[in-house]
């Protein structure tokens, strides 16, 4: 037996439980029928004690059994009143179905361990249970309330980025950054001998040094994306292989949402359902919106964030090569507030804010950046 293996299938399953009990709870809380609210709260209870069965046989097997208490958090009352009663049921539901799922999946790997492995069978039918109870918890379902339980029983799928994105904010990050060092660089060495060579070497330095960090950070980003577009197609294999006829009926409710009538959307599923690559091709491009063409390109994204954080950074050092003294702190004052002003204003292709709040929001940030550092560097003077 692989006593790490079993400890970490019995930790896993705490977690879910626990978070199935907090769910429950909220959803109580919101009740104002005794009955319903009475079912979910004794739900919460069969849950928290799942967890305490998970905790006693991780102790039993020679591992720290994790604490925590089933009392709801706010970020989850909070999700709890925006979606409502019946979309708090139906995501519920999926969960427990999810839960099933995973808990018949953990016990086909722990049959070395046959404890574990009943205790996940046992656990399995009664989660199993919970859903036919939530089944008749909730109001008749249309298409669309179906389809929105299933997707909200899923895993959060990850969105695309785009070298827009990486260029707009390395832009903000050289410039922030980079403004801050030749502000507060200034405020120390405006007197100094060679004041002006000080700033620019370290406004020079830190360039470079912004921009290599927010590439190899842009590179690394990228692919932990690409990784997790990949780890959502094969999720999304697993489950049509382990639940086909649960992912049937989603692609079909999503054909019958684009207008398709019943029984066309029902035909067209079972023939593309027949077809187990095209299956899993249609239901990443229908459900998830991903395809191979628009994962994000790792080089691309840390060469377009390193440019673009060099150029944001080159903008308040510039004046400095062509000016000393007093003056070449001026002008960088102004192009670095003209610049974060234009930053901002760009952001807002991204942010589908007010162009110009959010240059002038960006404008302030740079104002408090420059004269912060700027006064920290006349406390630092350089004789």
């Amino acid at each position: 037996m692989n006593k790490d293996k079993v400890i970490s299938a019995l930790k896993a399953a705490w977690e879910r439980e626990i978070e199935a009990a907090k769910l429950y709870r909220v959803l109580a809380e919101q009740q104002s029928d005794n009955d319903k609210k009475s079912i979910l709260l004794r739900l919460a209870e069969v849950e928290q004690d799942h967890a305490k069965q998970f905790a006693d046989r991780i102790l039993e097997v020679g591992g720290i059994p994790p604490r925590g208490d089933t009392n709801p958090t706010s970020a989850q009352r909070i999700l709890a009143k925006s979606l409502g009663t019946d979309a708090m049921l139906r995501k519920i539901e999926a969960e427990e179905k999810k839960n099933a799922l995973q808990f018949a999946s953990h016990a086909q790997a722990l049959k070395e361990d046959v404890e574990s492995m009943e205790l996940f069978l046992k656990i399995e039918k009664e989660e199993e249970e919970h859903s036919e109870i939530l089944a008749h918890l909730k109001p008749d379902e249309t298409p669309n309330t179906r389809l929105e339980a299933m997707l909200k029983g899923e895993k959060w799928h990850a969105s695309t980025g785009s070298w827009i994105g990486d260029a707009i904010y390395g832009l903000n990050d050289g410039l922030g950054a980079v403004f801050g060092v030749v502000s507060g660089m200034a405020g120390a060495a405006a007197t100094a001998p060679n004041g002006a060579r000080v700033v620019l070497v370290a406004g020079l330095i830190a360039t470079m040094a912004s921009a290599l960090s927010m590439g190899s950070s842009a590179f690394m980003a990228s692919k932990s994306e690409r990784e997790v577009y990949e780890a959502e197609i094969a999720r999304e294999k697993r489950e049509i292989e382990e639940y086909p006829e649960h992912e049937k009926e989603e692609l079909q409710l999503i054909y019958q949402l684009k207008g398709f009538s019943e029984s066309e959307a029902t035909s067209m599923s079972e023939r593309i359902a027949s077809v187990p690559e095209q299956f899993l091709q249609t239901m990443v491009q229908e459900e998830l919106g991903l395809s191979q063409k628009n994962f994000p390109n790792p080089i691309t994204g840390a060469f377009t964030a390193a440019a673009a954080t060099a150029i944001g950074g080159i903008i308040p050092v510039a004046p400095f090569l062509l000016w000393s003294g007093t003056k070449a702190v001026i002008a960088a004052a102004v192009v670095g507030m003209g610049a974060h002003f234009a930053v901002g204003a760009g952001k807002s292709m991204i942010t589908a804010r007010k162009w110009w709040t959010s240059g002038l929001e960006m404008t302030l940030v740079g104002f408090l950046t420059g004269g912060i550092t700027y006064l920290l560097g006349l406390l630092l003077h350089i004789g």
